[in-house]
């Protein structure tokens, strides 16, 4: 079964990155336009200075047809009111899952993104609690070592 490890609230930082422009200058290009650039603060672009944010890491591969892949981090908004096709944080008896949030008549029912995994439905006996919303993904690209 797939999970998910929430790491803890996301702490700000007044750091910014460098973003460079992708523009295609026509004609005569200025010099001082090749350096052109703007600065992006992340917790300005993903909301991060919110309290209510928190990093959670993936476990497992129910989630890939979304781009959510093993071992991704997950940003998950603990006060936002899950929707029909929200992934979410789903905790069944105190086990947590990231997956997509359904119903069918009035059962809730947790939903991969592949076809290997079939829907979780939610019985009445059991203990569900949305313990927040994805609403951003990070990625390690390339392992520095």
């Amino acid at each position: 079964m797939d999970s998910v490890t929430i790491l803890g609230p996301v702490a700000a930082s007044p750091t910014s990155i460098p973003f460079f422009l992708p523009t295609v200058p026509a004609g005569f290009p200025s010099p001082a336009q090749d350096h052109l650039e703007q600065r992006v603060s992340l917790d300005e672009l993903f909301g991060l200075q919110r309290p209510q944010i928190y990093l959670c890491q993936v476990g497992g591969h129910s989630l890939k047809g979304l781009g959510i892949l093993d071992s991704d981090l997950v940003l998950v908004d603990k006060a936002l009111p899950a929707r029909r096709n929200d992934v979410v944080v789903a905790c069944i008896n105190g086990e947590q899952l990231l997956k997509i949030y359904d119903t069918d008549k009035h059962q809730v029912v947790l939903r991969s993104a592949n076809p290997d995994y079939p829907p979780r439905y939610v019985m009445e006996a059991e203990e569900l609690y949305i313990w927040g919303v994805y609403v951003g993904l990070a990625r390690v690209g390339r392992n520095s070592g």
